[in-house]
């Protein structure tokens, strides 16, 4: 991946300064209490949803593992159908590619469907560099390229924008980049609609160019699908000449049957509608309709190094449905931004720091970044079990390595604010290994437990602010053991003296 955000601290000073922002929080309870409410309801009326579940697992698992071999025969049926197809080891290469094709058209300025792995490589950056203007079309992806601000959510990229905040920045802004906004423009819902498709016309209609993402790629037909609710991906994927999609390798599935499990746990799991408004599908091209050339850049920036990792990979089955957002308790107080990454919330501190590496203080913070409550992987329609990643990742923090960084295997030294952590668990695994000394440090902690204190000192007691230290026993679980088993023993002692003596007794009558 290209770098976190631009001068983002660790995500626990981060995620400090989110909380005391109130605005930020009563929009964050807001949506994500009425997104994942809504979908509660629209996955009760499934009754097989914990079988379509299974199913998207299985299909995702089984694709990951055979991942050359579907990707070489998606290769094979986008060329045969007329596209081009070119491989991008790394954010670097992926950004070059679409920037030469940009420019072989001649054109300078390119319409944009919503795609996270084109803001996960930073192309539209890249694009402004080269002299070329990239133009987001989602209306959330529009208030954050208006505002000069930054995506806080998978599904809903400005959902820490209320509405009077959406109209301030299109007033300000749209004259900018375009048909200004009209004059004594309000914050209702639908005027705010009107003033983006006004200001997004214009540009669908002269673009020769696009750029997308997609939320699928089927191996056997070489078709992409795209899921969306407002029509404008629809609008940049067949209005243009020329169509370059940007997608991560893990995006493939087999067949195009496979396709029937996710049109259905998809859309209910993100935006909870039984289907999509717009699922626009395109295999090539095709002679008078839509794009007439078409090239997919498929991506790898990590994921490969990702896929290598047995307990980490199951993060690659992500169908960026966002639900786990929605159910996150971190994530509704601390808001997307305190991640550092296009990929917040519970997904994003398990992914982040696979495809980036945790060389950064905010990437080996990351997986700290949680609860362990659960509630995330009990709503992935993947079945991603996000607690058990998280964990797998804190001990790699704590160990310092392996890592992948760039591509490349290393190690290094996990950041400052875990060498306390790394140091205590390596005095635990040097008392562990020597029963005798454990048994002592036991022993002598019990004789000295009316001395406990009530709060941890140092880099402890931000622990004990909010929870007390339990109480020492009076003896070590050893000890009682050992008195257990004697006392047992003494006690089989005494019962088989007793029969003894009983049956010498009995033999000693007349």
């Amino acid at each position: 991946m290209t770098g976190t955000f631009v001068g983002m601290p660790a995500f626990p000073d981060a995620a400090r300064e989110a909380v005391r922002d109130e605005v930020l929080r009563a929009n964050l309870r807001h949506a994500t209490h009425t997104i994942r409410d809504k979908r509660a309801r629209a996955v009760a009326e499934l009754e097989d949803w914990d079988r379509l579940r299974a199913a998207g697992k299985a299909v995702k698992d089984h694709t990951l593992a055979h991942l050359d071999r579907y990707l070489l025969q998606l290769e094979a049926a986008v060329t045969a159908a007329g596209g081009t197809v070119h491989w991008a080891a790394d954010a670097d290469e992926a950004n070059r590619i679409v920037t030469e094709l940009v420019r072989a058209t001649g054109e300078r300025e390119v319409v944009k469907v919503k795609s996270m792995a084109t803001q996960e490589i930073g192309l539209n950056e890249a694009l402004e560099a080269a002299g070329i203007a990239a133009y987001e079309t989602d209306l959330a992806e529009l208030i954050v390229q208006l505002g000069h601000d930054r995506p806080s959510h998978i599904l809903v990229p400005a959902i820490h924008r209320n509405r009077g905040e959406i109209r301030d920045v299109f007033a300000a802004e749209m004259g900018g980049w375009g048909r200004p906004a009209p004059e004594g423009l309000g914050d209702d819902p639908r005027e705010l609609a009107e003033a983006a498709r006004l200001h997004l016309r214009e540009k669908f209609l002269r673009a020769k160019v696009a750029v997308s993402g997609a939320n699928f790629m089927v191996a056997e037909t070489g078709t992409l699908v795209v899921f969306e609710s407002e029509g404008n991906g629809r609008m940049c994927l067949t209005l243009p000449e020329t169509l370059i999609s940007v997608v991560g390798i893990e995006k493939v599935i087999p067949t195009f049957r496979d396709l029937e499990i996710f049109l259905q746990t998809l859309p209910r799991s993100s935006t909870a509608e039984r289907m999509n408004p717009y699922t626009t599908m395109w295999t090539g091209t095709v002679d008078g309709d839509g794009p007439s050339v078409f090239h997919l850049v498929l991506l790898d920036n990590g994921r490969t190094d990702t896929l290598a990792d047995e307990v980490g990979r199951q993060a690659l089955r992500c169908i960026r449905c966002s639900a786990c957002l929605n159910v996150c308790p971190v994530y509704e107080r601390a808001g997307g931004h305190a991640y550092g990454s296009v990929y917040p919330g519970p997904i994003g501190a398990i992914l982040s720091p696979q495809l980036r590496g945790t060389g950064s203080e905010i990437d080996a913070t990351l997986p700290y970044a949680s609860t362990l409550c659960g509630a995330c992987y009990e709503v992935c329609p993947v079945a991603i079990d996000i607690p058990e990643v998280l964990v797998h990742l804190r001990e790699r923090v704590v160990q310092g390595g392996p890592v992948t960084r760039e591509g490349i295997r290393v190690r290094i030294r996990p950041a400052d604010g875990h060498t306390a952590e790394r140091a205590a668990m390596r005095a635990a695994r040097l008392l562990l290994d020597r029963p005798g000394a454990l048994r002592a440090g036991e022993r002598l902690l019990a004789r000295a437990r009316r001395l406990r204190p009530r709060r941890l000192p140092g880099p402890g007691r931000a622990w004990t602010d909010s929870r007390e230290l339990p109480e020492l026993p009076e003896g070590s679980f050893r000890d009682w053991w050992a008195e257990r088993e004697k006392a047992e023993r003494e006690k089989a002692a005494r019962e088989q003296a007793a029969r003894e003596q009983a049956a010498r007794e009995k033999g000693a009558r007349p």
